[in-house]
């Protein structure tokens, strides 16, 4: 069936079914935003939405943020080539959430106006402060946008047919690739600067219950076949993947036992700790994620949406299992790895044999494959939206309006300057993805929590908490931490020495884990608490008073 199935992907039913969708979703989205510039008039408007969201609404954007392409395509398609070792990241990224929720949500909204820096800066000076957060929430943004652009490029290579060796409008797969990566990119400036915070918000609630309901059908489909028979389901899913019960026990992708090697089977399971703890303390950290929070009128309502977005997230998170095990029961690791290394296609590829088992042949595979990857294409346009309005955000009001304008700019430059920013982040991001087109796109998340766990929570953890935190304290932690995440990224091997690395034909390897989480997040805390005790600089009065606002939200804006 699978060699029916890839003859069957390059139809010309599917591909106009699909663009078809594509451009019905994007005239959709597009409306969204152009009404919501019309509501845009102020910088409270463009950076939060005006406040004016309900804890139902932002926690349906916060599950719309936060389900990216790394959730739909990215863990489907890990659990489909590794089994069990692929659901550990279901589990971080939903354990993180408590994390989120018990020591962040809540006191973020309180305490700050639009940005991360606004809480750090608050006892602190401004402009080092401003500067370095600004720093980091780019980084982390554009490492986490990657993720989202190489999803979109895998998507769009398999949904037009286009296999190496194949060509379509006289694009080879990797030109096509580079296209949709580009235009991807395009779409998503238009979002943030046409709408703001508001155009991205709708989006994203639109496109949560699109991937709710999408992966849900997909989910009910693959246990009929099954006859809601899980044991028979996971046996197949076994078989077919070629690695027989290891594919159903831990130890296929990490923690790898390597027979007389004790060296790299301790490596091996360092890089399951350091991706654990990493998924588990990197969502507190991440910028996008952080600035809704600031979108509702209370801290009630900040409370509520994050117990909603736990609720959508954690339903959304069991589903991947289904779609992952039935990828590899149904389509198998072969047909998956042939159409992407990486196994990015995984989820679509399930839609596509769903479609005929269940709709009936050609039209039906091509159908029910347009319709996800539709729904996938809508998860990538959402993410990268908030991203970039996270980091453009952080430019203008941060850098632009603090550092440079010294607090003086008016409203009306710091959003000028915030679109400026969203230009060229978007740039960059394109630039650096078509690089990072073997990776899975779930393991490009991965780093990125881990570069945010490392330097924005040590600094955010110590401003909400300890009295004798100060400038310099924040200023190292945040360095810090962002610098040992990114030179250990950089002399892993995700960038070179590996043949899926960025760079597969260069070796400047000398870090052995894939994932820097173990070392550069304590190093992070580490580096605050040295940066503080090392000055003489303390201002507990101001302490005392960010601890009221935070804990009541008396005097917050």
């Amino acid at each position: 069936m699978n060699t029916v199935l890839a003859a069957e992907a390059g139809s010309t039913t599917a591909r106009n079914l699909t663009i078809t969708l594509f451009l019905v979703f994007v005239a959709i989205t597009l409306a969204i935003t152009v009404w919501a510039s019309r509501q845009t008039k102020t910088a409270t408007d463009f950076y939060a939405g005006g406040r004016s969201f309900s804890g139902f609404q932002n926690g349906m954007a916060i599950g719309g943020d936060y389900m990216s392409a790394a959730s739909f395509l990215g863990i489907a398609g890990i659990i489909a080539l590794y089994g069990y070792d692929g659901f550990l990241y279901s589990i971080g990224f939903l354990v993180a959430w408590l994390v989120a929720l018990l020591l962040v949500a809540e006191l973020l909204r309180n305490s700050g106006r639009y940005t991360m820096a606004d809480v750090l800066a608050f006892r602190m000076r401004q402009r080092p402060v401003r500067t370095a957060a600004a720093v980091s929430t780019i980084t982390v943004s554009i490492f986490y946008l990657l993720a989202q652009m190489v999803g979109a490029g895998a998507l769009v290579a398999l949904l037009l047919g286009i296999k190496p060796g194949t060509t379509f409008l006289g694009m080879d797969a990797d030109t096509a690739k580079v296209a949709t990566i580009i235009m991807v990119g395009a779409l998503m400036i238009i979002y943030v600067t046409v709408g703001g915070m508001k155009g991205t918000t709708y989006v994203q609630i639109v496109k949560a219950f699109l991937l709710m309901g999408g992966a849900l059908v997909m989910t009910l489909l693959v246990l009929a076949k099954y006859k809601f028979n899980l044991s028979s389901l996971l046996g197949d899913a076994a078989s077919a993947s070629g690695k027989g019960a290891a594919f159903l026990e831990p130890g296929l992708r990490y923690g790898v036992e390597t027979p007389g090697d004790a060296l790299k089977t301790f490596y091996s399971k360092m890089d399951l700790l350091s991706l654990g703890i990493a998924l588990v303390l990197g969502t507190a950290g991440l910028p996008h994620i952080l600035i809704r929070f600031y979108t509702v009128p209370t801290a009630r309502a900040a409370r509520k949406s994050v117990l909603w977005a736990i609720g959508i997230i954690g339903t959304f998170y069991l589903l991947t299992l289904a779609l992952g095990f039935g990828a590899a029961a149904i389509v198998g690791g072969q047909a998956i790895t042939e159409q992407d290394k990486a196994g990015n296609t995984a989820a679509p590829q399930l839609a596509e044999a769903l479609g005929v088992d269940f709709l009936g042949g050609n039209l039906g595979g091509a159908t029910l494959l347009a319709i996800i990857a539709a729904v996938a294409f809508a998860t990538i346009l959402a993410v990268v939206a908030g991203l970039t309005l996270a980091s453009s955000s952080s430019l203008a009001h941060d850098f632009y309006a603090n550092v440079m304008k010294n607090g003086q700019a008016s409203e009306r430059q710091e959003v000028n300057v915030a679109r400026i920013s969203a230009l060229v982040i978007g740039a960059v991001s394109i630039v650096l993805s078509i690089y990072a087109q073997n990776l899975n796109v779930a393991f490009l998340v991965a780093l990125a929590f881990a570069v945010a766990a490392s330097g924005n929570l040590p600094a955010i953890l110590y401003s909400l908490f300890w009295k004798r935190f100060n400038t310099s304290g924040a200023v190292w932690a945040i360095y810090g931490g962002l610098l040992a995440a990114v030179v250990l990224v950089f002399f892993s091997p995700v960038v070179s020495g590996a043949p899926t690395a960025m760079f597969p034909d260069h070796d400047w390897q000398w870090f052995p884990l894939s994932n820097p989480g173990i070392i550069s997040i304590p190093f992070g805390f580490l580096c605050g608490w040295l940066g503080t005790i090392l000055s003489k600089e303390s201002d507990e009065e101001k302490y005392a008073e960010l601890e009221v606002r935070s804990l009541t939200g008396a005097g917050a804006h």
